[in-house]
């Protein structure tokens, strides 16, 4: 399909740069079968599922993925950023770097800053491949958990760049870029549907009879880049790891059999749930890495339900909501969320659509 289909214009003033407090509190939009919108609460969500119903949250955690630094080594000492985007084993990290012109293969970079250096001291990573587009393979210096606490300590949380250009992260952010089921490190961006529940949610679809299901997906930060080419056709996703446990799997399909829904929170778990499941709809156990890119045209197997935030124009993620509720429909449920007032991508707010039925 062409790209250009899936373009709309955003003000800028409904990028929300802080997320709504208390987070049951941000508002949701209702797209129910045939294009049907209602303006309501996440505290609402209850109300519009039914006992038996199984939530399905994504449990990645975000990791302080971005890194400050500089070159050393050479004549010139210039600064260098890099973003983690994927582990590859214990102790290299493919990673997005600006500017990526000053660096080649064998370079050394150091990590830290006057103020915020890891407790092991500096962390070094030597450039051990370039990729196109910014694109670096790191090796560190440190292996395993002792990378892991050192990136902590070092790093900072990678807030998508319509926050991060428009204010400075900070320590707020670190409790607010982190969802309530967040505890398999991995995710170098948040699942952000999810950053919508508390403990007093959870507790409210519990009495109304909905289950409450983890399963975790690492999320990339290539999911949330546009699409730049002009036809869907030409467009390659990064992989991202995920798992489903074999308890997991069977209770969603037990669920399922017995007349109850199942509800992604999020395009992360609806993406996973998607390539977990057969032919059928049987959702089966997962560890592995998926690249799924779901266009309108996709035949959903096992989500019925999608709760999501207001995505980018030209998104991967826009083309799944349009694929899941009609691009039509969704176009329509944009432009009323613009005229409304809704605010969106990562801190704003959300919409709960309901699958259309072709």
């Amino acid at each position: 399909m062409r790209t250009d289909l899936f373009d709309f214009e955003l003000p800028p003033e409904r990028i929300a740069l802080r997320p709504a407090s208390p987070r049951e509190s941000a508002r949701l939009l209702v797209v129910q079968g045939g294009g049907v919108l209602r303006d309501g609460a996440i505290a609402d969500l209850p109300d519009w599922l039914a006992a038996g119903d199984q939530l399905v949250v994504n449990d990645t955690k975000v990791i302080a993925a971005q890194l400050k630094g500089r070159r050393i080594g050479r004549e010139t000492e210039p600064k260098i950023e890099a973003t983690l985007i994927k582990r590859l084993d214990g102790s290299r990290w493919q990673a997005l770097v600006k500017p990526a012109k000053k660096l080649i293969a064998g370079d050394r970079i150091r990590f830290g800053n006057e103020g915020k250096v890891c407790l092991l001291g500096h962390l070094d990573a030597e450039v051990e491949a370039k990729g196109a587009e910014g694109e670096v393979t790191l090796s560190f210096s440190f292996h395993g958990p002792t990378l892991d606490q050192a990136i902590a300590d070092v790093g900072s949380p990678p807030l998508p760049p319509y926050i991060a250009s428009k204010r400075t992260p900070d320590d707020q952010d670190l409790a607010d870029y982190q969802t309530m089921f967040a505890v398999n490190e991995g995710a170098v961006a948040a699942p952000t549907a999810g950053l919508h529940f508390t403990p007093a949610l959870e507790q409210a679809l519990s009495d109304r009879g909905v289950g409450i299901n983890r399963i975790t997906l690492h999320v990339g930060a290539g999911t949330f880049l546009p699409v730049k080419v002009d036809d869907t056709k030409g467009h390659k996703m990064h992989a991202e790891w995920g798992t489903i446990s074999a308890e997991t799997a069977e209770r969603l399909n037990t669920a399922r059999q017995n007349g109850g829904r199942i509800i992604a929170v999020g395009t992360t778990s609806l993406r996973l749930l998607e390539s977990a499941a057969s032919e059928d709809g049987t959702i089966q156990p997962f560890a592995a890495e998926t690249s799924i890119f779901i266009t309108p045209g996709y035949r959903f197997r096992a989500v019925d339900i999608l709760m999501t935030n207001f995505h980018l124009p030209k998104s991967t993620l826009f083309m799944l909501v349009s694929a899941f509720a009609g691009l039509e429909t969704m176009q329509r449920a944009y432009a009323h969320a613009i005229a409304e007032g809704y605010r969106f991508y990562s801190y704003g707010d959300a919409c709960l659509l309901f699958r259309a039925r072709y």
